[in-house]
């Protein structure tokens, strides 16, 4: 499979490299980033920032969301292994920017994700010469898997889920599949259900562990906190709808029903943040057709306007914190949910429409619990909404109830150190 993936990657590139190469040294954009991605200035870049006698420990997320899924870890791994060299690298543009915000004060070294080109993989590994590669949710490459395994380097994925969607590609091409899954040493999903899916792929069941989520020991909101304020400003005394992550065709759901819920509640401020940022002005547009002004958060404009679209990276999750509700993005449309973990951190309660696929047992551990509910369009969100903002007492009872199942759950990053203290315990030092 490795040969033949190869022979595929090699006729491509022949082909592709009149057309690609042009691109890339014309537009500043892709250049840097891709030549750090066949290993530009790794060699001084690892001995300037190689320090301590400990081990050192490489984590590749691919984009902005498994980035900050892996904060919890990173932090974990920065307290338990003090000495430790910590690596991390993320594949995409808007990943790199989050890494660089948030991880800085704990990994030693960023870098690019190495593209999966033989001989720049084997250049990567032998470089960083990792004692342990964390692969966090997916991004699953052969050629790095198989120069990893060459140099007899454990394997460990975290924060492992599997959609259906993902379960039928996996299934329709197991032949090329199977192989990367069984490079793992172990396989951290987040779910028993996950779980049971890996191993129905044909992993053995002891390289397979129900671990949970790592967002779920994101630091939760406290009554000592220092942050007293909302990073965005907010006109004074308003009640704040977050609309986290949305796709197109949810907008417009939501504009109609705040239409409504401002009628009932007009100190409501509303915040939407879509899942591609470059939506912004769209929807900008689509608020002023129906006579809703709004601000761009990239404009950093003030005014008067009771709506703001969050189209920047990395400010969404500190913006939970002050919501008096919450609605999850990817739900209302078949794009199978975003993570409600988020705002039920920050005791906020949450709505979220049916296709919520991607997160089935969160999701309906939430809706038992009482800390969250399903909607089905405008109708059904309006009423949902006015219910929580006519009754502080009930809105608060269930962002409570949201906060306590996230509680519950934490330990995530504890059990997850005590498997990577057993691998460290089998290698021969």
């Amino acid at each position: 499979m490795l040969i033949f993936y190869n022979i595929i990657q090699l006729t491509l590139l022949v082909i592709g490299l009149p057309l690609l190469l042009p691109v890339v040294l014309l537009s500043p954009k892709y250049r840097l980033r891709t030549l750090q991605r066949l290993g530009l200035g790794l060699r001084s870049l690892v001995g300037r920032q190689r320090k301590g006698t400990g081990r050192t420990i490489w984590i590749h997320a691919l984009s902005v969301g498994e980035v900050t899924s892996a904060l919890p870890l990173i932090s974990g791994l920065r307290n338990r292994f003090p000495q430790a060299f910590l690596v991390f690298s993320a594949s995409t543009r808007s990943g790199a920017g989050v890494a660089q915000q948030i991880m800085a004060d704990r990994a030693d070294l960023l870098i690019p994700f190495p593209l999966d080109i033989l001989p720049v993989t084997a250049f990567f590994v032998r470089l960083i010469r990792p004692d342990l590669f964390i692969l966090v949710e997916t991004d699953f490459w052969p050629n790095i898997l198989s120069c990893l395994q060459r140099h007899k380097v454990p394997i460990m994925l975290v924060n492992g889920r599997i959609s259906p969607k993902s379960m039928a590609s996996y299934r329709r091409f197991s032949v090329f599949f199977k192989p990367l899954f069984l490079a793992f040493r172990h396989l951290c999903m987040q779910t028993e259900t996950d779980r049971v899916n890996m191993i129905d792929l044909g992993v053995p069941e002891e390289q397979v562990h129900t671990l949970g989520n790592l967002k779920f020991d994101t630091p939760l909101v406290t009554a000592d906190s220092t942050v007293q304020s909302p990073p965005l400003e907010l006109p004074d005394h308003s009640r704040l709808l977050i609309a986290g992550s949305t796709h197109k065709g949810e907008e417009g759901i939501i504009l109609s029903a705040y239409i409504r819920l401002r009628a009932i509640c007009p100190n409501l401020f509303l915040i939407i943040a879509p899942r591609d940022i470059s939506r912004g002005k769209e929807i900008q547009e689509l608020a002023a057709t129906k006579g809703i002004t709004s601000s761009c958060r990239s404009e950093s404009r003030p005014g008067s306007q009771r709506l703001l679209i969050l189209d920047t990276i990395g400010e969404l999750a500190g913006c939970y914190r002050f919501a008096d509700l919450a609605f999850v993005g990817g739900s209302l449309v078949p794009a199978g949910g975003h993570n409600p973990i988020e705002p039920a951190a920050m005791g906020a309660p949450v709505l979220f429409g049916a296709h919520m696929e991607d997160f089935a047992e969160v999701s309906q551990d939430l809706l038992s619990a009482g800390g969250a509910q399903r909607i089905g369009g405008e109708e059904s969100l309006f009423q949902a909404a006015a219910t929580w903002l006519a009754d502080d007492s009930l809105r608060k009872a269930a962002g409570l109830t949201a906060l306590g199942y996230v509680e519950k759950q934490q330990g995530v990053v504890a059990r997850h150190l005590q498997l990577i203290q057993t691998i460290f315990s089998e290698q021969i030092i």
